[in-house]
């Protein structure tokens, strides 16, 4: 069903007059987006989380994961301790 796809835009095949360079001068593109493998086509829920976790299993940097899980953690016990859960069962 059309509900839940996005809508295409129109592309059309014009060069300006006066441009002499390479590419489309009309495209808006992020300066870092090939180095990027999560940015691209709309993919649906599933392909963007595979490509996410592909992303973040193939980082270089493992400071950044490091990071990322240390944040996580300290976010689930402000979360248990904001539900009051009792963390006496971990020890």
């Amino acid at each position: 069903m059309g509900i839940f796809k996005t809508r295409k835009n129109k592309t059309y095949s014009y060069t300006p007059r006066h441009y002499k360079g390479e590419g489309n001068p009309y495209e808006i593109k992020h300066k870092f987006d090939e180095f990027r493998t999560t940015v691209g086509s709309n993919k649906g829920l599933k392909g963007k989380l595979v490509s996410a976790l592909d992303d973040y299993k193939n980082n270089a940097d493992r400071t950044v994961n490091k990071r990322v899980l240390i944040i996580i953690a300290i976010l689930v016990l402000i979360f248990l301790f904001i539900i009051e859960f009792d963390l006496s069962i971990f020890f």
